[in-house]
């Protein structure tokens, strides 16, 4: 019960300075949705779809899967600057516990991501993608994983190099290939064989088919809770390490 109230307590907080912070909000909408209006354009080009309603069903699933990728492996910048700050100095002074702490900052960013992701869909929407509520649900569910995988990943790397710079270069050099072999922006199906036989190792890989199952109309499909259960796996062992290493390092 203590860590449920830290971790709810830890969220509190931070999903307050996001709202008295709305323009923060709104600016890191500006590049989701300028890919979603002008980079749709050109698949629905390339891909052949027969309207722009079926070319964003091909294209947003992937846009989740960038979203939750990069905003997740992004998030170790604002903890190393709440560390600059004093925050988790302040806070290790309160009966709030380590794992509490770092479980309610997480949570903030996947409540973020999330409602980043439903104004996409509401402008997909808007454009003529159509998408039942149960799959549109489950998607989130899969992107929640993704930003839980990416965040505990990016807090490993941020305290393990406790350095912006050598900390951006790092993470670029993660979420390259990880996003290439995702196929975020070219769909591994073109890719040649033994490519795809190393994105077979890739989780976002799986989380990219599974999206792309659920706007295909195809929720049920073995794809889909193949790829949630590998994803909720590695969310666990990932949050476990993160939480592991901050408790170690701010105690």
């Amino acid at each position: 019960m203590k860590l449920a109230r830290d971790t709810w307590l830890t969220f509190q907080y931070e999903a307050g300075q996001l709202v008295h912070n709305p323009v923060s909000v709104a600016v890191s909408l500006l590049q989701p949705i300028t890919y979603l209006l002008f980079f749709t354009p050109f698949l629905k080009s390339v891909m052949g779809a027969s309207s722009y309603g079926d070319a964003y069903r091909i294209y947003v699933p992937s846009l989740f899967v960038a979203m939750g990728l990069y905003s997740g492996l992004f998030a170790g910048f604002a903890l190393l600057a709440a560390i600059r700050q004093g925050v988790i100095t302040r806070f290790r002074v309160t009966p709030l516990s380590r794992v509490g702490l770092l479980l309610g900052t997480e949570l903030m960013w996947v409540v973020l991501v999330g409602f980043q992701a439903v104004i996409v869909t509401v402008v997909a929407f808007i454009f003529g993608m159509r998408l039942p509520l149960i799959s549109l649900l489950l998607a989130l569910l899969l992107l929640a994983m993704m930003v839980l995988i990416g965040v505990s990943l990016s807090y490993f790397l941020a305290l393990f190099v406790p350095n912006q710079s050598l900390l951006g270069n790092l993470i670029n050099a993660v979420a390259t290939p990880i996003g290439l072999l995702a196929g975020i922006l070219i769909p591994l199906s073109v890719a040649p064989l033994w490519l795809r036989d190393v994105a077979l190792w890739n989780p976002f890989a799986w989380a990219a088919n599974g999206m792309r199952a659920i706007f295909g109309g195809h929720a049920g499909a073995q794809v889909v809770w193949e790829g949630g259960v590998i994803l909720a796996g590695l969310a666990a062992m990932a949050v476990v390490a993160s939480s592991r290493l901050f408790t170690r390092e701010i105690s």
